[in-house]
């Protein structure tokens, strides 16, 4: 049986022991070491650089994948009226990312017990796809295209590594109160994309990049 989001989530974000080591090779590891996604397992894996550079192909079939270090935006970005309703995604935030062991996209949005999966289709998804020519897919399994959209003001889309968008449901969960996260879990959410801002390039025209 493969670990759900929430085992995922809840690996991540339990405290970590002192003198935490590589998942592969048992060095010790500092606070910034990297990770790799175990594709079979469904598992984020704690790595060495050594041992995270020898997975860092993207066209070689492997059972472990690098999770990627790049940050993108998109300026144009825009969510067609209706969309996000028709996503029924009940807050307003949720990452979507290709899951090759499914072999279909899936769609996570946070809440009080971590990250939770969308069961609805994804047509709509596809749709804001098709509108934002610009989009850069991410690589399956190890990064997402992360999507805001507040009740007031335009939608803010980011590609970026799978560990970032558990890392972000983790610190909102850590908040989380009432329905909606209310405002001790805006705040974090705000300084998280204030963050993505600065980190971020605008990705190339025509979804390239």
């Amino acid at each position: 049986m493969m670990p759900s989001p929430f085992d995922t989530l809840q690996r991540l974000s339990a405290p970590q022991p002192a003198g935490e080591r590589c998942e592969m090779c048992a060095v010790p590891v500092d606070d910034g070491h990297a990770h790799v996604v175990d594709v079979r397992a469904r598992q984020l894996m704690c790595v060495c650089r050594p041992c995270y550079l020898l997975f860092t192909d993207p066209e070689a079939d492997l059972r472990y994948r690098a999770v990627p270090e790049r940050y993108l935006s998109f300026p144009d970005f825009v969510l067609p009226p209706g969309a996000w309703a028709a996503l029924e995604i009940p807050v307003g935030l949720a990452f979507f990312f290709h899951n090759s062991s499914l072999d279909r996209t899936v769609a996570l949005y946070p809440g009080p017990a971590g990250a939770t999966e969308s069961q609805l289709p994804l047509d709509t998804w596809e749709r804001v796809r098709a509108d934002n020519p610009s989009l850069v897919s991410p690589r399956p399994d190890v990064e997402a295209l992360l999507l805001r959209a507040p009740r007031r003001g335009p939608a803010d889309c980011h590609l970026v590594p799978i560990d970032a968008c558990y890392e972000l449901v983790g610190r909102l969960r850590r908040v989380w109160r009432g329905f909606d996260g209310g405002s001790d879990a805006r705040t974090e959410l705000d300084a998280f994309f204030t963050g993505l801002a600065r980190r971020s390039r605008p990705a190339a025209s025509g979804g390239r990049s």
